[in-house]
């Protein structure tokens, strides 16, 4: 199966997963230790991943200013904005609302090189700014929750614990993934530089499985936490199809402001409508009891904009960003 196929339908083997794990999590009794796995399977998920980001090309990001200053704008600025409006819709439940603010804030890295290239963007730019995106939400989404949840919160506790084990599971994968691409990069004028260059494209064949697993297991672990948001899914359905729907209008409109490109304004579109679910999950996952609401809410939003990239495809170049 080539990857663009894999990633294209990534959201039926996720599906599946959640499927059979919480088949055989109503069934069956869960050893603890399968909680114990998700750790090393989303160390191993974010590495695959960020190998997979021109992390080594950072200065690129910079060369297109327009493009750049809209993407910026979009998702740093505007987008926060917008979720702080979108979080009245929430329910008044501290988990419901972290989770929600947790994965709308952060921009995705990965799949929405995919959707853009798909969606007949201009693949150069959105590789481009992966590394900035990246880089940037790792900075400002400890400031961006203290915004939105308080200060005064019991969630602060939570949050500063929760930290711990994302510095852990992130920055250490990210670090990995550097040293990775400098040796690729490295061999890049030797006989061992086509090996080195395959070697690190494989990898890229490894986050649809290994997020498949990671989502498997937490439908095994957390039956009766999915089965108490059941009621709460079509709420958080209507805040997250909201969220594309702004997002996508959000696009046109930056794009019009500094007069992008078709091309450039296609990727601007995937860029903020895609989130970065699973590089917040550890957090989400690293929550003290009570908050196991947040994780659900972390996997079903990556669903619900899957299917959201299925009618992006034809929105965004058809309708939004149409050929001249």
């Amino acid at each position: 199966m080539p990857l663009a196929l894999l990633e294209r339908y990534q959201v039926i083997v996720y599906l599946l997963a959640i499927a059979v794990g919480l088949s055989f999590g109503a069934v069956y009794h869960v050893p603890d230790a399968f909680d114990a796995l998700l750790w090393p399977l989303l160390a191993a998920l974010l590495y695959a991943t960020f190998s997979q980001i021109p992390l080594i090309r950072l200065a690129a990001a910079f060369r297109d200013r327009n493009f750049f200053a809209a993407a910026l704008m979009g998702n740093f600025v505007c987008l926060p904005l917008g979720v702080a409006i979108l979080l009245w819709l929430v329910p008044d439940d501290p988990a419901l609302r972290l989770g929600v603010g947790l994965v709308l804030l952060v921009p995705c890295t990965d799949w929405f090189i995919t959707f853009s290239q798909l969606g007949g963007g201009d693949a150069r730019h959105a590789i481009a700014f992966a590394p900035l995106s990246l880089l940037l939400q790792l900075m400002l989404l400890p400031f961006y929750l203290g915004w939105l949840v308080g200060s005064d919160s019991a969630l602060d506790v939570a949050l500063g614990d929760s930290f711990q084990a994302f510095a852990l599971v992130i920055l250490v994968p990210l670090g990995l993934a550097f040293l990775t691409q400098r040796w690729a990069a490295a061999g890049r004028h030797s006989e061992r530089s086509a090996e080195r260059a395959k070697w690190l494209a494989r990898l890229g064949w490894l986050p649809v499985p290994l997020l498949g697993v990671v989502v498997g297991i937490i439908a095994l672990t957390q039956v009766s936490t999915v089965l108490e948001a059941v009621t709460q899914l079509p709420r958080l359905a209507l805040v997250f199809g909201l969220f594309l729907l702004g997002a996508g209008l959000l696009a046109r409109g930056l794009a019009w402001l500094f007069r992008l490109p078709v091309a450039q304004g296609r990727v601007l579109a995937f860029s903020l409508g895609t989130r970065n679910s699973f590089v917040v999950l550890p957090i989400a996952l690293a929550l003290p009891a009570g908050f196991e609401m947040a994780v659900i809410v972390v996997v079903f939003q990556s669903l619900v904009e899957l299917l959201g990239m299925v009618g992006y495809l034809y929105w965004v170049p058809k309708k939004l960003f149409p050929n001249p």
